[in-house]
């Protein structure tokens, strides 16, 4: 039913979009120009621990990018399809786990537009890995 609403390059599209913006996102926590308080539920207590979440922010997205690239078979056209499948499904995971402690971030930044965001994403990478 959500192949039928929703086509397959569209959602690459999207995903790689938002990726993109996340990643910028990140990068500018990192470098201080947004405040690392409105990031991680408002949770992180000190310079170094954000610098830490948010490379490995970076890095999360960056994979991201990578598989649905790969899915969409845009690079690495003999990768395993089972696996980039698998590895694509617990972003799924992921999203939904994120989406659930959006809605108990201490910030309402995060609980207004990054649940949102996430649920968008979990939606769209379920479209991908069906295809």
């Amino acid at each position: 039913m959500i192949k039928r609403y929703i086509p397959f390059l569209a959602a690459v599209w999207i995903v790689l979009a938002l990726n993109v913006l996340i990643i910028l996102f990140h990068a500018l926590v990192f470098i201080q120009v947004i405040p690392y308080s409105i990031v991680w539920g408002g949770r992180l207590n000190s310079v170094e621990d954000m610098q830490v979440f948010e490379l490995i922010s970076i890095g999360v997205n960056l994979l991201l990018i990578a598989l649905v690239l790969t899915k969409a078979k845009f690079i690495f056209q003999s990768a395993p399809t089972r696996l980039i499948t698998v590895m694509l499904s617990l972003y799924v995971g992921i999203f939904v786990l994120n989406s659930i402690g959006n809605l108990n971030a201490v910030t309402n930044l995060e609980v207004l537009i990054a649940t949102p965001i996430t649920v968008l994403l979990a939606v769209l990478c379920i479209r991908i890995v069906i295809e």
